[in-house]
């Protein structure tokens, strides 16, 4: 106890604050209990489902239990960004860590695509338009933190754009085309709504990661370990490949299932859009042989 007590009045010492303030107030705080920690209440508190539809519960919760999962991959993601050494061990495992979130994330669609009724489903949806879950920035954000943005340009594109300018290059990003008529330049609802709230954000980001991110880093280490190369390559499959995939056989399933085509809520053309052989996002093309790019998105790997 005499050690602890010398401990305490050191660190508090040391940050310039009355070791016997901090004593008091942790003799009047209360226990500590599970349900506060975790701010069960208000957690519980922020499902408000615009129908009466009972599935509709389900649809809001698998998607902020989906925002809570990017938070987390985010969250490893700062810690590789901000080391100040590179330590090929720590990378791995935070990048394995992020794999088995993503893992997590894909399997989840099983939740939406056997969890709700199909044509509670198709009636409650129309209630949500134009909303999206192209609209999750939390993910344009962590694609920037992976990656060049040069990779999340359309392929057809990229060779326009000869120098770093992220306003510009964030036009022709891939997926501009899920609310934008190229031809016409005119943008959905779904996607005005979605500039007008983060595309200054995201231009940030982007300037803030260019030659910092995930994909920088791991360009600088001379010789990677085998472990680090298949977590990296393994990161790019569920991401850019599973996960997409996973989705686009969910939507299959609520939007042409029954043998008619269905519009999304946010009008994209989703076939065309979510299969990741039209996205073609990869996050470390260094990692992949010519053959592998080529048939990106029609290949497995383990």
């Amino acid at each position: 106890m005499d050690d602890l007590i010398k401990d305490i009045n050191e660190k508090y010492n040391a940050l310039g604050h009355d070791p016997n303030v901090f004593l008091k107030g942790l003799l009047l705080s209360k226990p500590l209990n599970y349900w506060d920690y975790i701010q069960l209440d208000t957690l519980m508190s922020l499902q408000k489902p615009k129908t009466d539809f009972k599935d509709e519960y389900i649809f809001i919760v698998y998607h902020q239990i989906t925002e809570l999962l990017l938070a987390l991959v985010s969250h490893e993601l700062k810690q590789v960004i901000e080391a100040t050494a590179i330590d090929q061990g720590m990378i791995a495992e935070k990048v394995g860590r992020i794999n088995r979130y993503m893992q997590v994330m894909d399997s989840s669609f099983g939740v939406m695509f056997r969890g709700m009724n199909w044509d509670d489903y198709n009636t409650f949806r129309i209630a949500l338009a134009p909303a999206s879950g192209f609209q999750a920035v939390s993910f344009r954000l962590i694609e920037l933190m992976c990656t060049d943005l040069i990779n999340l340009v359309k392929p057809d594109l990229r060779a326009s754009h000869t120098t770093f300018n992220a306003t510009e290059m964030l036009k022709d990003v891939y997926w501009q085309d899920a609310g934008m008529d190229r031809k016409t330049g005119k943008k959905s609802l779904m996607l005005r709504q979605f500039e007008e709230k983060y595309l200054a954000q995201i231009v940030a980001q982007a300037e803030t990661m260019q030659g910092k991110n995930l994909q920088c880093i791991v360009q600088n280490i001379t010789d990677l370990t085998d472990e680090l190369k298949h977590e990296l390559r393994k990161m790019d499959y569920i991401f850019n490949v599973q996960w997409p995939l996973s989705h686009l056989r969910t939507a299959e399933h609520y939007l042409i299932s029954k043998g008619q085509k269905i519009n999304s809520t946010g009008m994209s053309d989703w076939q065309k859009y979510l299969h990741p052989n039209y996205q073609r996002r990869v996050f470390f093309p260094a990692l992949w042989n010519a053959d592998e790019l080529n048939d990106w998105g029609n290949f497995e790997i383990v």
